[in-house]
């Protein structure tokens, strides 16, 4: 097996512990001290630290297995399938989790998500065709923003713990909601960046179809 490949090996290896620190709570509310102390206290996210660590090296062994792989020619037939099953699989797990945890709508992740099984059935029916989609300069544009976009809304959320709250008296006494700034009530940046991912990512989607629009034309057809 070649190098290139034993790393994205690696990195389909981290998905799980990825999962199991992605889906503790990013928002912990620390009711004791807040009782104690009539200040809303959070408790630092210290799961979606490593979370976020795991998603960065992850995310970079994309890289590092591409550049290897180019490099020592070490281009093979599994590489080419399990690379981008492995970025799917990272990027997907992370939206899910995340929408789950309330940091993006549901919807968003679902038109997402539905962009890559599109694309991915397309790739398939070219491939059945002897054609291979070259990747384009939006779907790799795509995948930068839906990384940056993941790495972004952990950051803020470990800095400001309390915009998990969409209205602060979800899990929040009411005595204590009151006293949170006005700002830190909202989450329009977090909104701001499910808009920007889910926009580029539909866009990249319109434009591989639009590029390869024979593929489909062509299987709608029916063969005599």
């Amino acid at each position: 097996m070649t190098t290139a490949n034993k790393i994205t090996l690696t990195r389909i290896a981290m998905i799980p512990f990825f999962l199991y620190f992605a889906s503790q709570p990013m928002v912990i509310y620390d009711e004791v001290t807040s009782a104690q102390t009539y200040v809303p206290t959070f408790i630092f996210p210290t799961a979606t630290v490593v979370a976020l660590v795991l998603f960065c090296v992850a995310s970079f062994t994309d890289f590092l297995d591409g550049y290897v792989a180019r490099k020592y020619n070490q281009v093979t037939d599994f590489g080419k399938f399990v690379d981008p099953l492995a970025d799917k699989l990272l990027v997907s797990s992370a939206l899910i989790l995340i929408a789950e945890q309330g940091a993006m709508a549901g919807w968003m992740v679902c038109v997402i998500l539905a962009r890559e099984l599109i694309i991915t059935s397309l790739r398939v029916v070219a491939a059945n065709k002897g054609r291979v989609l070259a990747a384009t300069w939006t779907g790799k544009v795509k995948t930068c923003v839906q990384i940056g976009g993941i790495i972004l809304i952990y950051l803020y959320y470990i800095a400001f713990p309390s915009i998990g709250f969409r209205d602060p008296m979800w899990l929040m006494p009411p005595q204590y909601a009151q006293q949170i700034p006005e700002p830190m009530q909202t989450i329009s940046l977090i909104a701001v960046i499910g808009w920007v991912v889910t926009l580029v990512t539909v866009y990249s989607g319109w434009d591989y179809l639009r590029k390869n629009w024979d593929i489909i034309k062509e299987g709608a057809v029916k063969q005599k």
